[in-house]
Protein backbone atom coordinates (compact mmCIF):
# COMPACT_ATOMS: atom_id res chain seq x y z
CA UNK A 1 0.00 0.00 0.00
CA UNK A 2 1.18 3.68 -0.93
CA UNK A 3 1.85 5.00 2.72
CA UNK A 4 0.92 8.51 1.43
CA UNK A 5 -2.63 7.57 0.36
CA UNK A 6 -3.46 5.22 2.87
CA UNK A 7 -6.37 5.68 5.22
CA UNK A 8 -6.99 3.77 8.21
CA UNK A 9 -10.48 2.53 9.30
CA UNK A 10 -11.81 1.51 12.12
CA UNK A 11 -14.95 -1.05 13.00
CA UNK A 12 -15.91 -1.80 16.31
CA UNK A 13 -18.39 -5.02 15.97
CA UNK A 14 -19.70 -6.32 19.12
CA UNK A 15 -22.63 -8.00 20.97
CA UNK A 16 -25.64 -5.39 21.49
CA UNK A 17 -24.96 -1.68 22.74
CA UNK A 18 -21.29 -2.45 23.83
CA UNK A 19 -20.05 -1.03 20.56
CA UNK A 20 -21.90 2.36 21.35
CA UNK A 21 -20.35 2.25 24.64
CA UNK A 22 -16.80 1.97 23.66
CA UNK A 23 -17.08 4.37 20.87
CA UNK A 24 -18.49 6.88 23.56
CA UNK A 25 -15.81 6.81 25.80
CA UNK A 26 -13.19 6.95 22.30
CA UNK A 27 -15.12 9.96 21.75
CA UNK A 28 -14.65 12.15 24.83
CA UNK A 29 -10.62 10.92 24.77
CA UNK A 30 -10.05 11.31 21.08
CA UNK A 31 -12.64 13.40 19.86
CA UNK A 32 -15.08 12.27 17.25
CA UNK A 33 -13.88 10.77 14.01
CA UNK A 34 -15.76 10.00 11.17
CA UNK A 35 -13.43 6.75 10.13
CA UNK A 36 -15.22 4.79 13.29
CA UNK A 37 -17.67 2.44 12.35
CA UNK A 38 -20.24 0.52 14.90
CA UNK A 39 -21.66 -2.90 14.34
CA UNK A 40 -24.21 -3.17 17.14
CA UNK A 41 -25.73 -6.68 16.81
CA UNK A 42 -28.55 -8.27 17.94
CA UNK A 43 -30.27 -5.72 19.24
CA UNK A 44 -34.26 -4.94 18.24
CA UNK A 45 -34.03 -3.05 15.37
CA UNK A 46 -31.00 -4.03 13.89
CA UNK A 47 -29.93 -5.53 10.69
CA UNK A 48 -28.24 -8.36 10.05
CA UNK A 49 -24.82 -8.16 11.00
CA UNK A 50 -23.55 -9.72 7.75
CA UNK A 51 -25.40 -6.61 5.79
CA UNK A 52 -23.92 -4.08 8.79
CA UNK A 53 -20.71 -5.26 7.52
CA UNK A 54 -20.67 -5.31 4.08
CA UNK A 55 -21.88 -2.02 4.16
CA UNK A 56 -18.64 -1.07 5.87
CA UNK A 57 -16.25 -3.12 3.79
CA UNK A 58 -17.68 -1.15 0.58
CA UNK A 59 -16.77 1.96 1.91
CA UNK A 60 -12.56 0.57 1.81
CA UNK A 61 -10.53 0.97 -0.84
CA UNK A 62 -7.27 -0.92 -2.17
CA UNK A 63 -5.37 2.03 -0.19
CA UNK A 64 -7.46 1.74 3.46
CA UNK A 65 -6.67 -0.68 6.31
CA UNK A 66 -9.43 -1.49 7.91
CA UNK A 67 -8.70 -2.42 12.17
CA UNK A 68 -11.73 -4.46 13.05
CA UNK A 69 -12.62 -5.06 16.83
CA UNK A 70 -14.93 -7.04 18.78
CA UNK A 71 -15.55 -8.23 21.87
CA UNK A 72 -15.51 -12.07 22.23
CA UNK A 73 -13.12 -14.33 20.36
CA UNK A 74 -15.03 -17.07 19.27
CA UNK A 75 -18.31 -15.59 19.59
CA UNK A 76 -21.04 -15.12 16.69
CA UNK A 77 -20.01 -11.68 15.90
CA UNK A 78 -16.06 -12.49 15.45
CA UNK A 79 -16.71 -15.56 13.46
CA UNK A 80 -19.18 -13.33 11.06
CA UNK A 81 -15.80 -10.88 10.70
CA UNK A 82 -13.40 -13.89 10.32
CA UNK A 83 -15.41 -15.17 7.25
CA UNK A 84 -16.60 -12.25 5.48
CA UNK A 85 -13.90 -9.55 6.28
CA UNK A 86 -10.20 -11.66 6.13
CA UNK A 87 -8.94 -9.65 2.82
CA UNK A 88 -5.06 -8.58 2.82
CA UNK A 89 -5.72 -5.11 4.09
CA UNK A 90 -8.29 -5.86 6.94
CA UNK A 91 -7.38 -6.93 10.22
CA UNK A 92 -9.42 -8.30 13.08
CA UNK A 93 -8.38 -8.12 17.29
CA UNK A 94 -10.80 -9.72 19.48
CA UNK A 95 -11.21 -9.32 23.14
CA UNK A 96 -10.25 -5.43 23.14
CA UNK A 97 -10.44 -2.95 25.94
CA UNK A 98 -10.21 0.71 25.99
CA UNK A 99 -6.83 1.76 26.35
CA UNK A 100 -6.16 -0.95 23.48
CA UNK A 101 -8.83 0.83 21.49
CA UNK A 102 -7.37 4.50 21.96
CA UNK A 103 -3.64 3.38 21.53
CA UNK A 104 -5.01 1.75 18.33
CA UNK A 105 -7.03 4.49 17.07
CA UNK A 106 -4.49 7.22 17.81
CA UNK A 107 -1.63 5.30 15.84
CA UNK A 108 0.48 6.52 13.26
CA UNK A 109 -0.35 5.29 9.96
CA UNK A 110 2.95 5.36 8.70
CA UNK A 111 3.26 2.50 11.21
CA UNK A 112 2.37 -0.49 9.98
CA UNK A 113 -0.73 -2.01 11.27
CA UNK A 114 0.55 -5.49 12.52
CA UNK A 115 2.74 -3.83 14.89
CA UNK A 116 0.56 -1.11 15.75
CA UNK A 117 -1.93 -4.27 16.91
CA UNK A 118 0.99 -6.23 18.96
CA UNK A 119 2.41 -3.84 20.74
CA UNK A 120 -1.38 -2.14 21.64
CA UNK A 121 -1.99 -5.65 22.85
CA UNK A 122 0.57 -5.84 25.07
CA UNK A 123 -0.03 -2.59 26.45
CA UNK A 124 -3.54 -3.39 26.99
CA UNK A 125 -3.06 -6.15 28.65
CA UNK A 126 -0.90 -4.16 31.37
CA UNK A 127 -3.71 -1.98 32.27
CA UNK A 128 -6.10 -5.31 33.52
CA UNK A 129 -4.94 -4.69 37.26
CA UNK A 130 -7.10 -6.12 40.63
CA UNK A 131 -7.00 -2.97 42.06
CA UNK A 132 -7.51 -4.69 45.34
CA UNK A 133 -4.14 -6.61 45.59
CA UNK A 134 -1.84 -3.82 44.23
CA UNK A 135 -3.65 -1.78 47.18
CA UNK A 136 -2.91 -4.15 49.78
CA UNK A 137 0.18 -4.57 48.12
CA UNK A 138 1.46 -0.86 48.73
CA UNK A 139 0.14 -0.79 51.70
CA UNK A 140 1.68 -3.79 53.47
CA UNK A 141 4.45 -2.15 55.84
CA UNK A 142 6.60 -5.37 54.94
CA UNK A 143 6.83 -4.05 51.10
CA UNK A 144 8.60 -0.65 52.71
Amino acid sequence: MDQQSKTRKFLIATHGAFAKGAKSALDIIAGEMDNVFLIQAYLDDSRPVEDELEDVLATITDTDELIIFTDLLGGSVNNIMLRNALRENVHIVSGFNLPLLIEIVLSDVDTPAIEVIEDAINNAKGQMVYVNKLITINNDPDND
